[in-house]
């Protein structure tokens, strides 16, 4: 099933209306058997931009979809030299309340899998177990023509060895805000004469974040092991995304259909809305506080 790039989604019709009682949450938690679907507004806390907020990076910002990317070298020399700017960036990152808050459920029993949108890996270093990274991690690479994967920390030094005069571009641009996808944005005068680097393996390979872009297929057994959980689960609880891309919405679909309640937590509507038995709308952070507290879980001692 390919994902159709939808950047964008507006309320159609009357959709059930929020609450801020966390009370239905925190019952469900407290029963056990839930599944966290998590998206950028959980790491909005640690100072990640999500893509449809209020201060959301699709207002500044088009995210590169596969095709382009796979269109031209010209594509490619943007994303990488954006991307290498973005990782030292992102790299700064740290896991936030809400993702330690996670990893408290997680170890106490009541949270039996997380499915992560994010590709900043911060719920692992939170110190969750067994993250299903639904679009993949900017912390990989992957060679589109041997199929050759490699950490993004060896591209990195590849990368600052073709480009030594980058140094003083990512210098002037080190203010730049980065994207959820690890993007920043860069005048065309700062991209131009960026180098490229090959796959090492093969020698002449197209390079690629393993991430899943925008009009990117899920690999489908990536795809099989989330339903496998969502099909497993009591509850479904779905933190920090608005559903825009029908990658995470089929999952609260899925739910819905089987019977499954669905609890979203977020800041604004969701294109989940009319399958979910409820949305409490709420800092993540600040309800999952209030959801390890009340569920008697602990604190957390993963992450930074």
């Amino acid at each position: 099933m390919r994902i159709r790039p939808t950047l964008n989604w507006e309320p159609a019709g009357d959709l059930p209306p929020a609450t801020t009682d966390l009370t239905p949450v925190v019952e469900a938690v407290r029963a056990g058997g839930v599944v966290v679907l998590s998206g950028a507004g959980l790491s909005t806390e640690s100072g990640i931009p999500d893509y449809r907020g209020e201060h959301g990076s699709l207002r500044r910002h088009t995210p590169m979809t596969y095709q382009e990317f796979l269109g031209g070298e010209s594509a490619r020399q943007r994303y990488w030299a954006r991307s290498q700017l973005g990782r030292r960036a992102m790299g700064l990152a740290r896991p936030n309340g809400g993702h330690r808050a996670v990893t408290a459920l997680v170890r106490a029993g009541l949270v039996t899998g997380v499915i992560t949108q994010n590709v900043d890996g911060l719920q692992q270093a939170a110190g969750t177990p067994d993250v299903v990274e639904l679009h993949g991690s900017l912390d990989r690479v992957v060679c589109l023509d041997c199929g050759a994967e490699s950490a993004r920390a060896e591209l990195d030094r590849r990368l600052r060895a073709a480009n030594p005069e980058f140094e003083a571009v990512a210098e002037r641009h080190r203010t730049a805000q980065v994207n959820p996808d690890g993007d920043v944005e860069l005048p065309e005068e700062a991209v131009r004469g960026f180098h490229v680097v090959p796959c090492a393996v093969c020698g002449t390979g197209v390079l690629k974040p393993d991430v899943v872009f925008f009009g990117e297929n899920v690999p489908p057994e990536r795809v099989a092991r989330c339903r496998a959980l969502v099909d497993g689960a009591d509850t479904l609880l779905v933190l920090g995304s608005s559903l825009t891309v029908m990658s995470g919405l089929r999952f609260v679909r899925r739910a819905a259909d089987a019977g499954i309640p669905v609890l979203i937590v977020n800041q604004g509507p969701t294109r989940g809305d009319r399958w979910a038995a409820g949305r409490v709308e709420l800092p993540l952070g600040e309800a999952l506080a209030t959801v390890v507290a009340k569920t008697g879980a602990g604190a957390a001692d993963g992450g930074q």
